[in-house]
């Protein structure tokens, strides 16, 4: 019995809620609103999309962050650039640089 009941209140619900859609779809200015929300929904769609690629920018973001400072530690401990050699700036054959 009290099964019965609870189906006849949530069906009572349900025409109710149903009815009061219906209302609100005739009132004026509602067909606006309906899709002034429906531009809404997505608009946040389209906003969830873009922040799940700017997680796995922030993600590969750190990880570079952590290679520059490898690199930056590893370069400050050595003085000498590699290959032992240094490079020199000589003229140019055609230079046309005035001497005094």
């Amino acid at each position: 019995m009290a099964g019965a009941r609870r189906q006849d209140l949530l069906g009572r619900l349900a025409d109710l809620s149903e009815e009061a859609i219906q209302r609100l779809a005739e009132a004026p200015g509602a067909d606006r609103v309906f899709h002034a929300l429906n531009g809404l929904r997505e608009r946040v769609d389209e906003l969830q999309k873009r922040v799940r690629g700017l997680e796995a920018l922030e993600q590969r973001l750190a990880a570079l962050e952590k290679k520059v400072d490898r690199l930056a530690k590893s370069g400050a401990s050595t003085s000498s650039p590699r290959g032992g050699r240094t490079r020199t700036s000589s003229p140019k054959s055609g230079s046309t640089a005035k001497k005094t």
